[in-house]
């Protein structure tokens, strides 16, 4: 079992955006003191819901910042970006990193984003497969062309090629954030692993689980592939010596930064959106995810892991909202639940 860190750059009403990029680097600098196995970082746009618009760019800071942490994307969006230049950057941060890094990829939402970039809404509701596929070929292969829908241009060679990396690993790993049948069978038949969403309980985790290992089998995986595939499961983690005060934590910080952070999404087409009540919503992570003493937090992500087959998690540590608050958290991660769980 491998326990990372879900980093967003939370922006708490009442702070600034840097203040929230400060406490989203320190988390991760403290979780490689604190023992944790990879820093998962999060991009938003335009939005105080997370203020880091560039997972990739603040991976690369992190990947200088430290020497054995793995750092990964959840998620680069992948319609707002063209897959190779996304793919350049992820060899490029797989070679200077010695194979430190992973790139979790996902579809966004039909958000203002498209239009900014240029995407329009199409690049979200049916690019995806095509960009996805252009970009694992980019990762795989020595030089690349396209004659796609969205994508065409001549065959180039690819630089720098992943496979050149001074280590074992062939290239990036590639992780897919999954929140339908329709992407569940999507990664399924590439043989990527899954990135869950933290708002889904372990029964629902355990059934995407299970449809992606019929639908790998069907695309012809190797049995032991599909048993070795290492899907993360995100959540939230938020430690005290009760669980009552972990999760008075949350519920006193985390509502506020919900309901100011997802209500500043903007659809492209103006569709209506229904936003979740912030309250109860908190409430709902507390009751899902690893939130009390150390003990319970170990329990539970024991649990999971046998529940669902997950062997990998990324847990949402800056629900305080408070630098010092967040790095005690992580620290007592690495200190208190890791070894109970080893």
């Amino acid at each position: 079992m491998r326990v990372g860190s879900f980093v967003l750059g939370a922006q708490f009403p009442g702070q600034g955006q840097g203040e929230a990029l400060h406490r989203a680097v320190r988390s991760a600098e403290v979780a490689e003191e604190a023992g944790l196995d990879t820093a998962w970082l999060a991009e938003h746009h335009f939005v105080p819901y997370g203020t880091c618009p560039s997972a990739v760019t603040l991976a690369a800071l992190l990947l200088g910042r430290t020497r054995r942490l793995r750092v990964g994307t959840a998620v680069s969006v992948l319609p707002t970006v063209h897959p190779v230049a996304l793919g350049e950057q992820a060899a490029l941060l797989h070679v200077t990193s010695g194979g430190r890094f992973s790139l979790g990829v996902g579809r966004g939402g039909p958000w203002v984003d498209l239009e900014v970039f240029g995407a329009g809404l199409q690049a979200y509701e049916k690019g995806f497969p095509e960009s996805l596929d252009l970009l694992l070929r980019w990762l795989r292969e020595p030089a690349v062309g396209a004659s796609g829908d969205r994508y065409r241009f001549r065959e180039v060679p690819v630089v720098p090629r992943p496979s050149e990396s001074l280590s074992e690993e062939p290239g990036p790993e590639v992780v897919v954030a999954c929140t339908s049948p329709s992407s569940v069978r999507m990664a399924a038949e590439r043989g990527l692993p899954m990135l869950l969403g933290m708002h889904v309980g372990d029964e629902e985790k355990a059934e995407m689980v299970a449809l992606w290992r019929r639908h790998a089998r069907a695309a012809g995986l190797p049995g032991a592939r599909i048993q070795g595939a290492a899907h993360v499961s995100a959540g939230v983690c938020q430690i005290a010596d009760r669980r009552t005060d972990a999760a008075e934590t949350l519920l006193k910080a985390m509502p506020g930064w919900l309901r100011q952070g997802l209500g500043a999404h903007v659809t492209v087409d103006g569709r209506a959106r229904q936003m979740r009540d912030p309250h109860g919503y908190t409430e709902l992570l507390c009751g899902l995810h690893p939130v009390g003493t150390p003990r319970l937090c170990a329990d539970r992500l024991a649990a999971t892991g046998e529940r669902t087959g997950i062997s990998r998690f990324a847990l949402l540590v800056e629900g305080s909202g408070d630098l010092a608050a967040t790095e005690e958290n992580v620290r007592r991660l690495g200190a208190e639940v890791l070894p109970q769980l080893r």
